[in-house]
């Protein structure tokens, strides 16, 4: 077959450790032999990102506003061990709050289903959405550690040079300090953007907070959401039949565990992290869930919403051999790769994505999959394949597909 063309290059952003090897294959055995696959890449490994003094994750994150797509790996956020292991200049930022920060909106994780693997939660008959805000909170923050007895305040000065102060906390020794921020712009992109999915795909919106504790902060975000609801969204909703409602974070867990699924989770960035790996770990595999940050400035990033796989990485460079599920970068790819068809209208593009995602379902509903799978399919006679021995399996369904 002849290979499909692409007219706009998709922001290629490469990643650290297992994750990277699972890259590399997918590119050479899934896409590569089907498209003249163009992207400006752009090297997050750590390494790389030491090398640039991390300017190289803010230079793809401008090149995803300028080209509108990226697909993103996974990559490393060092703590003291990892700025040990890799001889770090400083311990760098999160890529990904560096990045979402840069764009804004709103994460979209959902599971990936696929027959033979069951929810943990049995009720769970039905998919769902988290919408995590992709802005602000810890991923922002501005920490201190206090050494000795003293007052630390927080204090806000207005163009004029006004001065408003608030004490935290008087230390009678030594402590820490942490300081967050969000902006009322972002938090109105986040509700709209999630009020727009759960119109687009005719589910509950659900949206927990903590403002019984969180006053200001977390009634900030509660406020936003219920104005935008009366003003804009609720006649559209009620003609969708579909609801929306607000309740504190701890009781929409409560929910959520007794619920059959199919609504929308909105959750504010830190809540939104936590639950979507306690819902696709439920769902069968943290390399189960797709992920895509939907920014109000007209840009999309597509990336796996789990970690660089660091134990198989150092099995993997010791030879010995690994079976690591590389089904979420797969989709992160499917992903970018719809969406850059459906903006270039290249409806051949969109097609090759759902056969490989299509492919990648019946590989493992046929009995062949990784060994995080296998553990815990109800399907019997199951082939437990290696890393690249999956990819392959899945390359020969494709070939049928296509």
């Amino acid at each position: 077959m002849n290979k499909i063309q692409m007219k706009t290059p998709l922001v290629e952003m490469d990643g650290d450790e297992m994750t990277r090897i699972l890259w590399q294959y997918i590119k050479e055995d899934l896409l590569l032999p089907y498209i003249d696959l163009k992207t400006e890449y752009y090297d997050l490994g750590l390494r790389h990102r030491d090398e640039t003094d991390d300017q190289v994750t803010i230079d793809s994150a401008l090149a995803t506003r300028k080209y509108g797509v990226a697909v993103k790996c996974a990559t490393i956020t060092p703590n003291q061990a990892r700025v040990k292991e890799y001889d770090l200049k400083a311990m760098y930022k999160s890529p990904n709050g560096t990045i979402r920060a840069m764009l804004d909106g709103t994460v979209f994780r959902s599971p990936i289903i696929v027959k033979g693997i069951s929810p943990c939660v049995k009720n769970w008959n039905k998919t769902f959405t988290l919408a995590r805000h992709a802005y602000g909170d810890v991923y922002k923050n501005t920490e201190m550690r206090i050494d000795a007895p003293g007052d630390v305040y927080l204090t806000y000065v207005n163009e004029k040079g006004e001065e408003t102060r608030t004490l935290i906390h008087h230390f009678d020794g030594p402590g820490i300090v942490q300081g967050v921020h969000n902006m009322d712009q972002s938090i109105v992109y986040f509700a709209k953007t999630c009020f727009e999915y759960a119109l687009d795909t005719k589910q509950d919106l659900w949206f927990g907070a903590k403002d019984t504790i969180s006053k200001t902060y977390d009634a900030r975000f509660r406020d936003i959401f219920q104005q935008m609801y009366d003003e804009e969204y609720k006649e559209a909703f009620d003609k969708a039949g579909i609801s929306y409602f607000y309740t504190l974070i701890d009781d929409i867990v409560a929910r959520v565990m007794k619920s059959e699924g199919g609504f929308v989770w909105a959750c504010k960035n830190y809540d939104g992290d936590v639950m979507s790996d306690m819902v696709s770990s439920a769902f069968g595999s943290l390399a189960m869930m797709t992920s895509v940050l939907v920014s109000p400035h007209g840009c999309y990033e597509y990336e796996a919403a789990h970690g660089t796989v660091m134990r198989h990485y150092y099995r993997h460079l010791k030879g010995e051999e690994t079976s690591t599920n590389s089904v979420a970068t797969i989709f992160a790819w499917t992903g970018a790769l719809k969406k850059r068809g459906e903006l270039d209208s290249l409806p051949e593009l969109v097609s090759f994505a759902e056969k490989l995602e299509s492919a990648v379902l019946s590989t493992i509903e046929s009995g062949c999959m990784t060994k995080d799978l296998a553990a815990i399919t109800t399907l019997t006679d199951v082939t437990v394949l290696n890393s690249r021995d999956f990819i392959l399996a899945i390359k020969e369904r494709l070939e049928k597909e296509l």
